[in-house]
């Protein structure tokens, strides 16, 4: 599948640039982009070119809330096509199920979770690309999308419960910016980034919702873009995801909550070209450079949230996959550049 997503995804960037008077022109060429083609936003372009602009541009710049201020700029429309249906759902839990029915028309790397606990539900966004790449800005574009999303639906005076990244705790100058795109306090050096809200507000209703509305918004839909069936890739990464830290993300349990035999499982990898090892060396190795690149987390923790039962054994892979042990990678500092091409 191509790893691709709408120009729109970079909406708000070079609002963002000029209020810090960098030109962005330089970087954008750094990535094949230009400031002309950012005219269009249905137009598609590669993922990794708009991942590494923000990385870039937020270390250009010095600003590590770079996506959090693109996030502020952004309404539900920038959803493109989708944004009428998602926006007359009759629910918050039925607008975040359109969005992720259609989520592969608006962005193919980024995957929507909905973690129930008990009464609190954790909504992630995690990139899934076949090559890990360190996605900070990206990362928290995307939640600070989602919330101004949830807010749409449940009104402006609504605020998660908290909201949670994995990166270390910037400046105290730039907290303000997580609590102004959040409307709470954020929580940093977490084991996971995403946002934590009470299971109750899944289903309070959306006084805006209009059934006709959405009715003829998913004829319209229905019509120029109807959504794509699901892969058995998607849905295995999803697991993975999921099972990692608990260990527990193996064949036989992914295949078990799929309700299927592992054979089977296996033959439809195969059938799309690829195989569970190579998507859990994919997961794991996206999620390595997120998790060491914040050096607030003990490498014996990234080990257990990578589902490893020692350090000796996550070593292993590391240097297997990375040319290098966890600990060199990261006191190189090569742990940021380790994915380029």
């Amino acid at each position: 599948m191509a790893e691709v997503v709408r120009v729109a995804a970079l909406t708000g960037y070079l609002e963002t640039m000029a209020s810090f008077a960098a030109d962005p022109r330089p970087l954008l060429r750094e990535q094949g982009l230009t400031a002309d083609l950012l005219v269009n936003p249905e137009r598609l372009i590669r993922a990794q070119s708009a991942i590494r602009l923000l990385e870039r541009s937020a270390a250009e710049t010095g600003c590590l809330t770079l996506g959090l201020r693109m996030a502020e700029c952004r309404s539900l429309a920038n959803l493109g096509a989708t944004s009428l249906l998602i926006a007359h759902q009759p629910s918050l839990r039925t607008a975040l199920d359109t969005l992720q029915e259609f989520r592969s028309r608006i962005n193919s790397t980024l995957v929507l979770h909905c973690d129930d606990h008990g009464n609190d539900v954790i909504l992630r966004e995690d990139f899934q690309l076949r090559r890990p790449e360190p996605s900070r800005q990206s990362t928290n574009l995307a939640l600070g999308v989602l919330a101004r999303l949830c807010r749409s639906v449940l009104g402006e005076a609504w605020s998660p419960l908290t909201v949670c990244f994995s990166h270390e705790a910037p400046a105290s100058s730039e907290v303000a910016v997580f609590q102004r795109v959040f409307n709470c306090r954020p929580q940093f050096n977490s084991e996971f980034n995403g946002i934590v809200v009470a299971a109750a507000d899944l289903d309070r209703p959306n006084i805006k919702a209009d059934d006709q509305l959405a009715s003829h918004a998913r004829q319209l839909l229905d019509a120029v873009m109807s959504p794509t069936r699901r892969t058995t890739t998607q849905d295995v990464n999803q697991l993975i995801q999921l099972l990692l830290p608990s260990g527990r993300a193996t064949i036989h349990d992914c295949a078990a909550a799929m309700g299927l035999t592992v054979r089977t499982l296996q033959r439809m990898l195969d059938a799309e070209q690829t195989s569970f090892s190579a998507l859990l060396n994919s997961a794991r190795m996206q999620l390595a450079v997120q998790y060491l690149a914040n050096r607030r987390m003990r490498i014996t923790d990234v080990a257990e949230m990578l589902g490893y039962s020692s350090i000796g054994a996550f070593t292993r892979w590391h240097s297997s996959a990375f040319g290098m042990p966890p600990r060199d990678a990261r006191a190189s500092g090569i742990i940021k550049t380790m994915t380029g091409d």
